[in-house]
């Protein structure tokens, strides 16, 4: 009975064990598919791709403009803030461009170098930018992204998804799906050393009740 007890908690703890396996690869897919259809065409759209050098020209601060929603027009609930423009001397063609924050601040708004939220405080934003503007100026000299097709002559200063931000957002459903597969493969070999085994068992069992009876039987003789 003890036997059998054991043999029945090892099955259902294989069981487990398969299920969270394939629970972990189904997750890590869908991880997959999640990051392929939202960051990676996202990444591939950028065109700001190579790092250069970039020196501030000027950084000024204009009059106030709205933030414009992604159609290009003025919600009835659009804020208003100072509009920042940095120009900057372009090292690898020497030309003038304008930065911008990110790829994403020229599609909101490509007049500022800089948008803030729409539901920050109109005084912390007017403080930022003018810490933003200060600090340009301060610090002149500083790496940023071009594209090197020429599609785009503006520049930015940083990229939302940068290779090695790409590889570590892989990183997590690729742990999750080899654990899976890790978990699964152990499962199997165990199921099969277990079969094994117990044919191993059921065979000398088989074997030792065949001796029994031929002893019998040369008894009997």
């Amino acid at each position: 009975m003890l036997g059998k007890k054991l043999v029945t908690a090892q099955k259902r703890g294989e069981t487990r064990a398969l299920c969270l396996g394939l629970g972990m690869v189904a997750c890590s897919m869908m991880m997959y598919f999640f990051i392929g259809i939202t960051i990676v065409p996202f990444y591939t759209k950028s065109v700001w791709t190579t790092e250069t050098v970039c020196k501030v020209l000027r950084a000024t601060i204009e009059d106030k403009d709205p933030c414009l929603n992604s159609k290009g027009s003025e919600d009835e609930g659009a804020t208003h803030y100072p509009c920042l423009q940095v120009w900057v001397n372009l090292t690898a063609s020497g030309q003038e461009v304008m930065l911008y924050q990110t790829e994403d601040t020229l599609e909101r708004n490509p007049k500022c170098s800089y948008v803030p939220g729409n539901s920050e405080n109109p005084k912390e934003v007017q403080a930022r930018i003018e810490t933003i503007a200060s600090n340009f100026k301060k610090y002149q000299t500083f790496p940023c992204y071009y594209d090197p097709g020429g599609t785009q002559t503006n520049v930015i200063l940083s990229r939302i998804y940068p290779p090695r931000g790409l590889l570590f957002t892989f990183l997590w459903p690729t742990l999750m799906f080899t654990g899976g597969c890790l978990i699964i493969i152990l499962v199997k070999i165990s199921q099969t050393s277990h079969t094994i085994m117990n044919g191993q068992i059921w065979k000398c069992c088989t074997e030792q009740c065949h001796f029994t009876r031929a002893g019998d039987q040369t008894t009997v003789v």
